[in-house]
């Protein structure tokens, strides 16, 4: 018989690589594959799994939801929905929120609604932004590499200087629907905006009527610190997308909607499995925990130990360490895919952010004992590098 891996290449589409591990199991901050092997997981489920493998409260929602009700598309009420929806604009302090099933999915809505509510159709993003692969999403998505194969996208859009307060004011114009943001890029090299850049976008948006878009589908739910990043900053979005840990890694997205947006009328847009039950369930249940564990305190504290943990590892190699919370990146002076999969070879799994940055996104569950581990791991693989 096959093994995992001879049979997932066999039939897989071919669009991702791969490592040579087949993960099986996972238990809070930990992975297991095949062979019995452990890990200490700073991949994170790539920013889905900040409340920890297996959670044991999401794991019994979604057993006792898929024993319920499963589909309930929204030309009906749902009991699930209803209380997730109020739970999220609670959290958030937006009015309302559209509920559909991914990152792209969110920033693909957003930009839709801000379109729709302005006008206009010019929407500005930022360079080394990443936004998600669908034609609009991508579109506000800067990488070359993920665009060109595809283009041409959506017409419309315009990608400034990450940081530069100064870029925008040629930007941002009458005819702009929207300005798109990551609080921190993630992708991009974990770069986190300054305060000023993001002062200067949302008074731009207010004068020449654009809306301000943020993108926390991977900062979104305690990641940096605070349940949303953009809460760093005295600033007010008017859209706010959501995605990854919203349902403790269950597949969903939400875009939280201000008053700016106005009404959307009915049938604009919509999504057959946006707002599920299975996903509500989940999703109530994830936010729960994150509220009850004071998910986002411990990431603020663990994330200022390890940031500084970090920064005084003494090594040639780095050319820089930064990040917010429990999203670090280290910049090497070198492309990272060797060192990487070092650390995998040591036990340790983190993932990339562009060709010189490694970047850790470990559940918020993680212990401190884990992450001391995960610095000694890193020392000792930078050194012999």
């Amino acid at each position: 018989m096959m093994n995992i891996i001879e049979l997932e290449n066999q039939y897989t589409s071919g669009l991702y690589t791969k490592r040579p591990i087949a993960i099986v199991r996972g238990k809070g901050a930990r992975l297991w594959d095949a062979e019995g092997k452990e890990y200490i997981d700073c991949v994170g489920g790539q920013g889905a799994a900040n409340i920890g493998h297996a959670n044991p409260a999401v794991a019994a929602a979604i057993a006792a939801q898929a024993q319920t009700l499963i589909s309930c598309p929204e030309m009906f009420y749902n009991d699930r929905r209803a209380l997730l929806e109020q739970r999220l604009c609670e959290i958030s302090g937006f009015p309302r929120v559209f509920l559909c099933n991914s990152g792209t999915e969110a920033n693909e809505a957003a930009i839709k609604f801000a379109r729709l509510a302005t006008g206009k159709s010019q929407i500005v993003a930022c360079m080394r932004g990443f936004h998600g692969r669908t034609m609009g999403a991508l579109s506000a998505t800067w990488e070359k590499k993920y665009r060109e194969p595809f283009e041409p996208l959506v017409p419309g859009f315009q990608h400034v200087p990450f940081n530069r307060p100064e870029a925008l004011e040629e930007a941002i114009r009458e005819n702009t629907a929207a300005f798109v943001v990551e609080i921190v890029q993630g992708e991009g090299g974990v770069n986190p905006a300054s305060t000023e850049f993001l002062i200067r976008a949302e008074q731009l948006c207010r004068e020449r009527g654009a809306l301000l878009i943020v993108d926390e589908v991977q900062t979104g739910f305690g990641r940096t610190g605070k349940m949303f990043a953009y809460q760093h900053h005295p600033i007010r979005p008017d859209l706010v997308c959501l995605a990854k840990s919203i349902a403790g890694g269950f597949p969903m997205g939400a875009v939280l909607i201000g008053e700016a947006v106005g009404e959307l009328p009915p049938q604009v847009h919509g999504s057959t499995f946006g707002g599920n039950p299975l996903a509500c369930a989940a999703a109530l249940a994830s936010i729960d925990y994150m509220l009850a564990h004071h998910l986002p305190q411990r990431a603020q504290e663990l994330g200022t130990w390890f940031l500084q943990a970090l920064s005084q590892i003494q090594s040639p190699l780095i050319r820089e360490v930064r990040g917010l919370g429990l999203m670090a990146g280290v910049e090497l002076k070198q492309k990272v895919t060797p060192y990487l999969q070092a650390l995998m070879q040591e036990g340790v799994l983190a993932l990339p952010a562009g060709l010189t940055v490694m970047r850790f996104l470990p559940p918020l569950v993680i212990e401190p004992a884990d992450l001391e581990i995960v610095i000694e791991v890193l020392q000792r693989v930078l050194r012999e590098g």
